[in-house]
C-alpha cells in the first residue's frame, strides 16, 4: 500500500479517537463514561505494542514465557478489593494526582523522594514509549513496503510525525484542567475504545491465521510438532525456567500497580470504587481472549516463514504474505490503537509527576507565589504540555539509538524491571507503618542502580561500540561481576537475573533502615494515616500531630493563588461548615492545614503544597518522643471512650434485664393472687358441704332414712378428708420452701414403692380402665424417704391419671440406672402439656392458661411439692419437650 494512502488512514483514525474523546469529555452522558464496564476496558492499557506484537515474538523464540507477564495480573486481580481500594481511598482523601505524589505523601511529603520516583518512572517509561514507536514504525514500514526499512532522516520519518500526533492528542485532552486529580473522562473514553478494538482486531487476525490459513488448531500443532526445537516452546526447561517464571510472575503483579500508565487510569481516573467488583473479573477475562491465538499465530508464522526471524510482526506479515490487505490494515489499525493509548495515558500521567515533583517544587514555586491565579493556572497547563512533547521526543530519540538492537520484549520487561523498584516502598509502607523516607530512597537508589549494571549499562555499551566483552567477562574480566550471572549465580536470564538482586537489596534496604533510621512526626503522622486508613476521618482531626500558629488569612491568600478567588471561597466555606467552625475565626488549626495542602495537591502536587504551606505556618519543631506520646493519649481516649460504650451498653442490657425481671414479679404476683384465690375456691368448697349436710342432718335427723343419713355422713367424712389433704398440702410446700422440712433417709427397694403408689391408685385406674406398663424387675435400692418419694410417684401418676383419655389410655412407668442416678419415667398418652406451659409447671404460682387442658384439681400444688421434694433429694425434675405423643415426667435421684 502506498504510504502516502497509510498515512491518511491513519490520519483519519487518529480523527475518529479525537472525535470520540471530544464526545467523552463534552458530550457523553455520564453514566456511560463512568461505569464498569469503561473503567475495567481502560486499565486494559496495559497491553500495548509489547502485547500485540512482542509477545507474538516471545512466543516464536521462547514459547509459552509469554505467558507470565499476563497471568501475573490475573493472579493478583482478586486481591484488588483489598490493596487497590485501600490506594483508591487514600488517592481521593488526599487528592493524589499520581504515583510520586501517593508515595511522598506517605513518607511525610518528601520533595526529594517524590523527585526521585518521578525519575524512576520516566527512567522506566520513556524506553517504553519508545517501544511503541517502533512497532508503529516498523509496522508501518511493512504495511507500506513489505519490509523494515530504517530512518533516513527525522522529517522523513513517519514516526516522528506519528509522535507528534500523539503528543498533541495527549496535550489537548489531557491538560485542560489545573487540577490533574480531576477526572479525563475523554481519554478515558478514547481508551476504552481502543481497548475494544484492538481485542476485536486481534481476534479477527488470530481466527483467521488459525481458521482459514490453516485447518485449526490441531492443524498447527501437528505441523510445527516436526520442528526440531518444539519441545522447548511448550516445556519448562528444568528448575531454572521455573524460577524465571516465578519472577516474571511477580514482576507483573508489581507492574499492575506501579506502571503509571496503570495507576493513572485504576487509581487517578476512578470515580468509584464500587467498579473494581466487575473489574476483577472483566480484566482478566480481556487478558485472556487477547492471548488466545499468540501461541498459534506465532507456530503459523514460523511454519509460513521457516523461521522466527521478525516474528513480532507475524500477525501483520502472514496477511500481508497471502494478499489479504484489509486484513492486514485491521491488524495494524489495532496494533495502532495499542500504541496510542499507552503512550497518551503514559505521557498523561508522567508530565503531571514531572510538573508536580520536578519542575514546579524545584524552579517556579517561587514565582508562582508572586502571580495571580491566572497566570498560575495557565503556567501549569504549559509546564505539563512541553512536559509531555519532551517526554515523546525523548522516546523518539531512544528508539532511534537503541530500540533498533533490542526486541519489544526486551524493551518492556527493561522498563518493568527499573518500575519495580518502587515496590518495597509502595506496598511495604502500605501496611507498616515504620517506613521511612530515608528507608524509601536509599532502597530506591540501590535498586536502581543495580538495575543499570546489570541490564541498562550492557545493551548500552554494546549498542553504542558494538563490544559485547563487557556482557560476556565483566569489569576487568571479573566473571564474580558479570552483569547478567552477578555474584555467580547463573539460575536466571538476564532479566531476572537483575529484577531478582536489585529487589533482593532494595527490600533489604527499605527493612533495615526503617529500623534504624526513625521518621519524623510528620511521617509517623501520614503512616498512621495511610496505614489505618480506615479510620481515615478520625485519624485526620485527631491524630494529625502539628503545633505552631498559622492564620487562615494566610493560607486563603496562597489558595487563592492556585485556585482562584470563587474556588477558595467556596471550599473554605465547605471546611467551617464541615467542622462546625466560625468563617470569623483567625488563627487555623491541624485541619485546616491539612485541608489546605489536599486543596493545592492536584494542582501542584504534594511535595510543593507542603512547601507553600509551610511558608505561612510558624510551625514548631515536636519530638517524636512528644509525638509518640500524643498518639498515645489519643490511643487511650478511643479506648476510653470504646470502654465506656462498652459499659453504656451493658448498663442498657442491665435495664432491660431489671425490665423483664420487673415484668416476671408483677406476673408472679399476679399469678400468686390466682392462686390464693384458688385455694380459697378449694378451702371453701369441702367447708360449704360439710356445713350443709351438718344442717340437714341437725335438722331432720329423727324423719330422715338411714341410707339417707348414711350418705350425708360420707360426704362429711369425704369433704374432710379432701379439706385435710388441701391443709397438709399446703404446710408440706410452706415447710419444703423454708428448709424446715427434714428428710428421713432409708435403704429401700424402689419396686416396692412404686407397686405402693400403684396400690393406692388402683380402684382409680381400674374405673377409668387405663392400661398401666410397669416392669419392676430389677431390684435397685438407695437412700431415700420413702413417705416423700411415695408422694411425689402418686402426684405424678395421678395426673396422669387424669389426663389420660378413658378406656384407650395408657401409662408408662419404667426406672434405669443411669450412674450416679436412677432415672425415673412417668408418661402418658394424653393431651400433653401446652408448649407454652411446658417451662412452667413446676412454679409455686403458675397455673396454666388453657383450662380446658389443665384444669386445678386439689391444691394446685402437687408438682410444685415433687419438685422441692427432689431436689431436696440432691436430684431433678423436669418434663421431657422433645415428647409430642402426651406428657413425660422424668426425675434423678442420686444412687449412692
Amino acid at each position: 500500500m502506498n504510504s502516502y494512502v497509510l498515512f491518511g488512514i491513519v490520519a483519519l483514525y487518529l480523527a475518529i479517537l479525537f472525535f470520540a474523546a471530544f464526545w467523552g469529555e463534552n458530550k457523553a452522558p455520564k453514566k456511560w463514561v463512568s461505569n464498569p464496564y469503561i473503567y475495567s476496558l481502560s486499565i486494559a492499557v496495559y497491553c500495548s505494542a509489547w502485547t500485540y506484537y512482542g509477545s507474538i515474538g516471545n512466543a516464536a523464540t521462547s514459547g509459552i514465557s509469554f505467558l507470565p507477564i499476563y497471568l501475573g495480573p490475573m493472579i493478583v486481580a482478586p486481591l484488588w478489593i483489598i490493596i487497590l481500594r485501600k490506594i483508591i481511598r487514600i488517592s481521593k482523601q488526599h487528592k493524589i494526582s499520581s504515583i510520586a505524589d501517593f508515595i511522598s505523601l506517605r513518607y511525610g511529603n518528601n520533595r526529594f523522594l517524590g523527585a526521585l520516583v518521578t525519575v524512576i518512572c520516566v527512567i522506566g517509561t520513556v524506553p517504553y514509549i519508545s517501544l511503541q514507536l517502533k512497532a508503529v514504525s516498523e509496522t508501518y514500514a511493512i504495511f507500506a513496503d513489505n519490509k523494515i526499512q530504517t530512518s533516513t532522516g527525522i522529517f522523513n520519518d513517519t514516526t516522528f510525525y506519528i509522535a507528534v500526533f500523539l503528543a498533541l492528542f495527549a496535550t489537548f485532552y489531557g491538560t485542560q484542567k489545573t487540577d490533574a486529580s480531576e477526572k479525563h473522562r475523554g481519554i478515558i473514553t478514547s481508551v476504552a475504545l481502543e481497548s475494544i478494538l484492538k481485542l476485536i482486531f486481534f481476534l479477527i487476525a488470530g481466527i483467521y491465521i488459525t481458521f482459514f490459513l490453516f485447518d485449526g488448531t490441531e492443524d498447527i500443532y501437528q505441523k510445527i510438532s516436526t520442528y526440531p526445537n518444539f519441545s522447548s516452546l511448550i516445556k519448562f526447561d528444568g528448575i531454572e525456567m521455573g524460577i524465571n517464571w516465578y519472577l516474571t510472575l511477580l514482576l507483573s503483579m508489581f507492574a499492575i500497580f506501579l506502571l503509571p500508565r496503570q495507576f493513572q487510569v485504576m487509581v487517578v481516573e476512578n470515580s468509584n470504587e464500587k467498579h473494581l467488583a466487575k473489574a476483577i473479573w472483566l480484566f482478566p477475562l480481556y487478558l485472556l481472549l487477547i492471548n488466545l491465538f499468540v501461541i498459534f499465530i506465532a507456530w503459523g508464522g514460523i511454519i509460513s516463514f521457516g523461521s522466527s526471524e521478525q516474528a513480532e510482526y507475524f500477525t501483520l506479515l502472514l496477511p500481508l504474505k497471502n494478499q489479504h490487505q484489509i486484513l492486514a490494515l485491521i491488524v495494524f489499525l489495532g496494533g495502532f490503537s495499542a500504541v496510542i493509548s499507552m503512550v497518551v495515558v503514559s505521557t498523561l500521567a508522567l508530565s503531571t509527576m514531572v510538573s508536580n515533583n520536578l519542575i514546579i517544587p524545584y524552579g517556579f514555586l517561587d514565582k508562582f507565589v508572586r502571580r495571580h491565579s491566572a497566570k498560575n493556572t495557565s503556567s501549569i497547563k504549559n509546564i505539563r504540555r512541553i512536559s509531555i512533547f519532551l517526554i515523546i521526543i525523548a522516546a523518539y530519540f531512544f528508539y532511534l539509538v537503541y530500540s533498533i538492537q533490542l526486541s519489544l520484549y526486551s524493551i518492556g520487561l527493561i522498563s518493568f524491571i527499573v518500575i519495580a523498584q518502587l515496590a518495597p516502598s509502595f506496598f511495604i509502607g502500605l501496611f507498616w507503618n515504620r517506613g521511612s523516607s530515608k528507608a524509601a530512597i536509599t532502597g530506591i537508589i540501590l535498586g536502581f542502580l543495580i538495575t543499570f549494571y546489570c541490564l541498562i549499562l550492557p545493551f548500552t555499551i554494546e549498542a553504542l561500540t558494538g563490544n559485547s566483552s563487557f556482557t560476556d567477562y565483566g569489569p576487568w574480566k571479573i566473571e564474580f561481576l558479570k552483569p547478567y550471572q552477578l555474584f555467580g549465580l547463573k539460575l536466571f536470564n538476564s532479566t531476572s537475573n537483575a529484577f531478582f538482586w536489585s529487589l533482593t537489596v532494595n527490600t533489604f534496604c527499605y527493612l533495615i533502615f526503617s529500623l534504624t533510621a526513625k521518621g519524623n512526626y510528620r511521617e509517623r503522622n501520614y503512616a498512621e494515616m495511610f496505614v489505618n486508613n480506615e479510620n481515615y476521618a478520625k485519624l485526620q482531626d485527631n491524630v494529625l500531630v502539628w503545633r505552631g500558629e498559622a492564620y487562615v488569612s494566610n493560607i486563603k491568600n496562597v489558595l487563592i493563588k492556585f485556585l482562584g478567588v470563587t474556588a477558595t471561597e467556596k471550599a473554605l466555606q465547605h471546611f467551617f461548615l464541615q467542622y462546625e467552625i466560625s468563617p470569623e475565626t483567625e488563627i487555623a488549626d491541624a485541619r485546616l492545614i491539612n485541608y489546605s495542602e489536599k486543596l493545592l495537591t492536584g494542582s501542584i502536587g504534594s511535595a510543593s503544597a507542603k512547601i507553600l504551606i509551610d511558608n505561612v505556618v510558624k510551625e514548631e519543631k515536636i519530638s517524636l518522643v512528644e509525638v509518640l506520646q500524643i498518639l498515645e493519649e489519643s490511643r487511650d481516649t478511643f479506648a476510653k471512650n470504646k470502654m465506656l460504650h462498652q459499659k453504656s451498653t451493658e448498663l442498657l442490657d442491665l435495664t432491660q434485664q431489671l425490665k423483664n425481671a420487673n415484668h416476671e414479679l408483677i406476673l408472679k404476683d399476679k399469678q400468686k393472687d390466682e392462686f390464693l384465690d384458688t385455694v380459697a375456691h378449694e378451702l371453701k368448697t369441702p367447708i360449704t358441704g360439710i356445713r350443709a349436710a351438718s344442717e340437714i342432718l341437725k335438722d331432720d335427723i329423727n324423719e330422715m332414712p338411714n341410707e339417707l343419713k348414711t350418705q350425708f355422713l360420707s360426704n362429711i367424712i369425704k369433704d374432710a378428708d379432701r379439706l385435710s389433704r388441701l391443709i397438709n398440702n399446703i404446710l408440706d410446700f410452706e415447710k419444703l420452701s423454708t428448709g424446715r422440712l427434714k428428710l428421713s433417709l432409708h435403704r429401700k427397694n424402689f419396686s416396692e414403692t412404686i407397686d405402693f403408689a400403684m396400690q393406692s391408685l388402683a380402684h382409680i385406674i381400674a374405673k377409668k380402665r387405663i392400661n398401666i406398663q410397669y416392669n419392676s424387675s430389677e431390684e435397685v435400692k438407695l437412700f431415700y424417704d420413702e413417705d416423700r418419694i411415695l408422694q411425689v410417684l402418686t402426684n405424678l401418676i395421678s395426673n396422669a391419671i387424669k389426663f389420660s383419655p378413658e378406656k384407650n389410655g395408657t401409662i408408662k412407668i419404667e426406672y434405669t440406672r443411669e450412674n450416679p442416678f436412677l432415672k425415673v419415667v412417668v408418661q402418658d398418652n394424653g393431651k400433653g402439656i401446652p408448649e407454652e406451659d411446658i417451662d412452667f409447671i413446676f412454679d409455686k404460682f403458675y397455673q396454666s392458661k388453657n383450662q380446658n387442658t389443665i384444669k386445678p384439681e386439689g391444691s394446685g400444688l402437687g408438682l410444685a411439692i415433687s419438685k422441692q421434694i427432689i431436689e431436696k433429694h440432691n436430684g431433678k425434675i423436669w418434663a421431657d419437650k422433645t415428647f409430642k405423643s402426651g406428657a413425660k415426667i422424668v426425675f434423678l435421684l442420686p444412687i449412692y
